[in-house]
């Protein structure tokens, strides 16, 4: 999908509203002021005067707007000190074109592991920030609903979702979480990669999980393994807008499949690893039975016989 951006006066601003004022449409995302919807177009302004214009007619009508007005979205990157492990970074990493790739779900009994690699490039670097990125850990999952459609629309993205009962037999098989880790990010990042056809980035950022060594041991049997560029990096959602995206996409996925699960579940499954997953699993365990609650979970988590244990004490 075609997208441009240009950053308006407040003049140009309002006559951008009063020109589009028969197209208007509602949008909820967060810094929205105005947004409107052509028969080729979407046009979102913000807060900051920058609009964006997506869609097959985006360069025709941002030209109406053009004149006169800056172009350039490579500026307002972060300058916050990040204090990250790994490799070492290249100079203004954060001004680069990246793909960033991050994944969640790993230490929650129920539900399951997401991966996302996502590709922006340096002029889209101002925009993805505008949208509301950043570390995810920063963000409510509210938030995150809200702000990850407008991200899919802009960017080039794959996100995987391993459900648990694919989880639980390859992890039965002797596949450690690193290992099933490495083998989604290596898959999503190919598949980012293919997607973005003759366009190559400046560098891979992984949020690392393993040391670099041990990542690659991981996929030794894989016949297509992405090594070129490949850096990682503790914290890299602080490093680079595109891991922080990824994460935010991820995270998401994550939601989604837990509002799939809790609608079989029949309640709000919650997440982490405490004592609150204990006692709900131990209720659906009563009620639903061990294959039903095994579909639903990452089965070897310490969680699954603390259930039984807490189902044993409430029939006896």
């Amino acid at each position: 999908m075609a997208n441009t951006v240009l950053i308006l006066s407040d003049e140009k601003l309002t006559a951008l509203k009063s020109y589009y004022k028969s197209d208007v449409v509602k949008r909820n995302a967060p810094g929205v002021v105005f947004a409107a919807k052509t028969a080729n177009t979407s046009i979102t302004a913000y807060r900051s005067g920058k609009v964006l214009f997506q869609g097959g007619g985006a360069e025709v009508e941002a030209e109406k707007w053009e004149s006169g007005s800056a172009t350039s979205t490579s500026e307002g990157a972060s300058t916050k000190k990040v204090v990250a492990k790994g490799a070492a970074l290249p100079d203004r990493l954060e001004t680069l074109s990246v793909i960033g790739s991050d994944e969640t779900g790993t230490g929650d009994f129920f539900g399951p592991v997401t991966v996302c690699a996502c590709y922006v490039r340096a002029d889209q670097i101002a925009l993805v920030s505008e949208l509301g990125v950043k570390d995810s850990k920063l963000l409510t999952d509210p938030y995150m609903r809200s702000i990850a459609p407008d991200l899919k629309s802009v960017l080039t993205y794959s996100v995987l979702t391993l459900k648990n009962e694919k989880y639980n037999r390859v992890q039965a098989k002797g596949w450690s979480q690193g290992k099933i880790k490495a083998m989604m990010h290596n898959q999503a990042i190919r598949h980012v990669l293919r997607k973005m056809e003759e366009e190559h980035p400046d560098y891979i950022l992984i949020d690392q999980f393993a040391e670099r060594g041990v990542y690659y041991n991981h996929l030794k049997n894989e016949t297509e393994i992405v090594r070129e560029n490949v850096l990682f990096a503790t914290k890299a959602e602080g490093l680079h807008v595109a891991v922080a995206a990824a994460s935010i996409i991820a995270r998401v996925a994550f939601l989604e499949e837990m509002d799939r699960l809790s609608d079989l579940a029949g309640r709000t499954l919650p997440k982490g690893a405490g004592k609150k997953v204990d006692e709900t699993a131990a209720s659906i365990l009563i009620s639903k039975g061990e294959p039903f609650l095994k579909s639903l979970t990452k089965w070897h988590f310490a969680n699954a016989k603390k259930a039984a244990g807490l189902a044993a004490k409430k029939r006896g």
